[in-house]
């Protein structure tokens, strides 16, 4: 694959992928079309017997988190090479009961996911998208994806006229300040109430018609997971075309870098690529790397715990998470000789309290890969008298105890909603997991 068909193949997943759950349907999707078979977890697999058959296969929890690998060679003695990543990012999410008519205008109450950097928020043009849960006219459960896809929100910015100190002391209170305009009311009902769940029901009707299934009819919305996306598309951006500015570059890029090096594999190594949900919050979920999702998986492709621990002792992990590149603007707040830079290649995150997973052992091999792979490498720690962020590696890492180094394409405005990577950083990893895959 080449380096234009693979960042025009990253922009169209970003921009079909507004939530984990649209992620994990493109993903899937692709899947699909190269020959990968879906499991159930609700079904037996017996998939002991094919361990060196070079099938493909897949699974996926809750809708949000996806695993996919394929066997070519006996796992007891050759293990796995994993790449893991997380479908999640900062956003705002609708709340259960979110109807506010202030002044005449409909906004909706909206709770802050994960460590979202605020002030960009505003002022953008915001659609909705994700898992809607129904109640057909035969009283059967359902349940839709939807994205709106137009600009059907806004957060407007209060003027300076009226915050003079908004450029040097703006705070903002996210129940106050974030809540999105949807509409202004007509004036003359001063009574005006507006129920969300109507309008999403016609909305959930509008997708079930365009279905393949025209006879289904949702007569009742029971619950949803929405959250509110730039409609911006995502851009090769600079003079010369080095950047990419996207939403959800964190951890979009890593996901759709995993899965495309999965796909193009020609090696004989089994592979697996997992992909959380919930990292942004802790991964303490049933979907996040913290919960027991790719644990059950090994499981299932063994025949007792202790193969399990055989095949873990013979496999590692690389954890793919966005890294911080050093800001021209403001580049105090790294460590002077680990400051990563935007098109020098993936970065090795180092942490001695182990908030990345990373150790020499593991570094060493990401390193000699990169050597294969003809790819620069990098190297970040953070200042010593500032707080570390974190990753699904040490998670990972504890939960099964798989060897694993922590890596990533440096980045600019990381959790803004709209974020900036190197253009050629994002092909540099894909050619490294790709050799790690062989």
């Amino acid at each position: 694959m080449q380096d234009v068909d693979f960042v025009n193949g990253l922009l169209d997943f970003i921009t079909r992928s507004p939530t984990p759950f649209h992620a994990v349907e493109t993903m899937a999707d692709l899947l699909d079309e190269n020959g990968f078979k879906r499991l159930d977890e609700k079904e037996q697999w017996s998939l002991q017997g094919k361990q060196s058959s070079g099938e493909r296969y897949y699974v996926t929890r809750n809708d949000s988190s996806i695993i996919a690998f394929q066997l070519n060679q006996p796992l007891l003695d050759n293990g796995m090479r994993m790449v893991g990543a997380h479908t999640d990012s900062p956003c705002l999410k609708v709340k259960p009961n979110p109807e506010i008519i202030n002044n005449h205008y409909l906004q909706l109450g909206v709770e802050v996911y994960g460590g979202a950097l605020l002030n960009p928020w505003f002022d953008r043009d915001l659609s909705l998208a994700g898992r809607i849960s129904y109640l057909d006219e035969d009283g059967v459960l359902g349940h839709v994806l939807i994205d709106l896809e137009k600009a059907v929100a806004v957060i407007p910015s209060l003027a300076i006229h009226l915050d003079r100190e908004a450029n040097s002391k703006r705070e903002i209170n996210k129940q106050k300040h974030l809540p999105p305009i949807l509409m202004k009311l007509p004036e003359t009902d001063v009574d005006a109430k507006v129920d969300f769940k109507n309008i999403l029901l016609k909305i959930v009707n509008s997708v079930l018609e365009q279905a393949d299934d025209k006879k289904v009819k949702a007569s009742k919305v029971l619950d949803y997971e929405l959250s509110f996306y730039d409609v911006q598309q995502p851009a090769v951006i600079g003079l010369h075309d080095d950047f990419i500015a996207s939403a959800r570059l964190d951890n979009l890029l890593s996901c759709y870098t995993g899965l495309r090096a999965l796909l193009d594999n020609d090696g004989k190594q089994n592979t697996l690529l997992v992909c959380n949900d919930h990292e942004e919050v802790g991964s303490a979920s049933a979907t996040g790397a913290q919960g027991p999702f790719l644990r059950s998986v090994m499981e299932r492709l063994c025949s007792n715990d202790e193969e399990v621990s055989c095949m873990v002792a013979n496999s590692m992990m690389i954890s793919a998470d966005n890294a911080h590149g050093v800001h021209p603007n403001y580049a105090d707040k790294h460590d002077s000789n680990h400051g990563p830079l935007l098109n020098s290649g993936p970065v090795i995150k180092v942490n001695a309290n182990q908030r990345y997973a990373s150790n020499s052992e593991t570094g060493s091999f990401f390193k000699h890969l990169c050597e294969l792979a003809d790819v620069p490498v990098q190297s970040f720690v953070v200042r010593s008298d500032m707080a570390c962020g974190s990753t699904i590696g040490p998670i990972t890492a504890s939960e099964i105890g798989v060897k694993t180094v922590d890596v990533g394409v440096p980045t600019f405005a990381m959790h803004s909603i709209r974020e900036l990577a190197g253009r050629w950083d994002t092909y540099y990893l894909y050619r490294v997991i790709k050799q790690f895959f062989k």
